[in-house]
């Protein structure tokens, strides 16, 4: 979706903050930036709604030049979330949240609806925090605002910059699960900046780790940690060896009492295992067998979803077992039972290496 072609960006005072950057971000990732101090992420991440110009390159949105956009569209069609939560203090939370809508000429009543939309999906109550002011807010809740209000007018993509880095630990880790769930339901492309390399690999679908304004490694939480590309990346990530980093194509199995080829449904459906996923002829994933339908279940892994992500995606449904799914193919089932097995040998491993 978002594509920089060999960008190049030097200051005025000769500062290379950015060289040969080449990048595509996915429609409907979460995209973190990381790195030290004055690698240039933030920078990266202003050339996207053109607070910063690049010196050369260009970068595409939907396979479109964003120099060929009308700016305040473009703006308009990206959120923007900083550290800085800066609400409006004089305006009350629903005032804050329909800036942007108000701008675009929506209605009242959608402008209201969509308020009502966000607040709840964030967990605050409307009727509690419509008209309430951003000082009587504590700090986690209106930096949930400034979430609201990035995406009040239904963007296609957010900036988050380091949103999160002055809240309270406690505020931060409650923010954190809430933006995992928030995109979960929402499904926008997020490009996210942190310096934080636990909150990169907690939210990332894909992380790309910067220094000195280039790309050094960029890959799932999973590959970095697994296959560091040198020895920054190694030293940056830190030691991450535990059974929570496995991935979940390592504890699987192919063959499941919870998978069945499309001719032996009927069959299969006499069996007691639930859910029941549904394969064709090379494994090609149909659905979840519903009754007499196959339908598309609500969560699939990938085989390089960590553990520790697996079990999160288990909370968002009430079924014990869940599809493994590569190239459109089922490739395995894993169950809450193979994560007990799992867990309780590592433990016995790490026993007796101890013993």
């Amino acid at each position: 979706m978002i594509t920089f072609h060999n960008i190049q960006k030097e200051f005025n005072d000769g500062t290379k903050a950015i060289q040969d950057f080449n990048l595509t971000i996915n429609e409907g990732e979460m995209f973190v930036l990381i790195g030290p101090s004055g690698c240039g992420k933030t920078t990266t991440l202003k050339l996207l709604n053109r607070l910063i110009e690049p010196t050369s390159g260009r970068i595409t949105i939907k396979r479109k030049d964003i120099q060929d956009w009308d700016l305040q569209k473009l703006r308009w069609n990206t959120g923007y979330v900083l550290q800085q939560i800066a609400l409006f203090p004089t305006m009350t939370i629903a005032e804050n949240i329909s800036v942007v809508p108000e701008m675009k000429k929506w209605s009242k009543r959608k402008i209201s609806s969509r308020v009502d939309e966000l607040l709840h999906m964030t967990g605050l109550d409307p009727a509690v925090y419509r008209n309430r002011m951003p000082a009587e807010l504590s700090g986690g809740e209106q930096q949930r605002v400034g979430v609201i209000r990035a995406l009040a007018a239904d963007p296609d993509i957010v900036l988050m910059d380091e949103p999160f880095s002055a809240l309270d630990p406690i505020s931060r880790e409650q923010l954190q699960k809430d933006i995992h769930q928030l995109q979960a339901d929402i499904k926008k492309t997020i490009v996210f900046v942190t310096h934080d390399i636990d909150e990169a690999l907690q939210l990332g679908d894909r992380i790309c780790l910067m220094d000195d304004g280039k790309i050094i490694q960029t890959g799932t939480p999973h590959e970095l940690i697994s296959r560091p590309v040198n020895q920054f990346v190694k030293e940056f990530i830190g030691n991450r060896d535990n059974e929570w980093n496995t991935p979940v194509s390592k504890i699987m199995n192919r063959e499941s009492e919870y998978s069945a080829h499309v001719d032996n449904m009927a069959q299969a459906s006499h069996k007691q295992y639930t859910p029941l996923y549904i394969f064709g002829d090379d494994r090609e994933f149909l659905g979840r067998r519903q009754g007499e339908e196959v339908l598309s279940p609500e969560v699939t892994l990938h085989p390089d979803t960590p553990l520790d992500k697996a079990v999160h995606c288990f909370d968002k449904t009430d079924v014990e077992a869940l599809p493994v799914i590569r190239d459109g193919q089922i490739i395995g089932v894993i169950s809450y039972k193979d994560i007990v097995h799992f867990l309780k040998h590592a433990q016995h491993h790490l026993k007796e290496t101890v013993s």
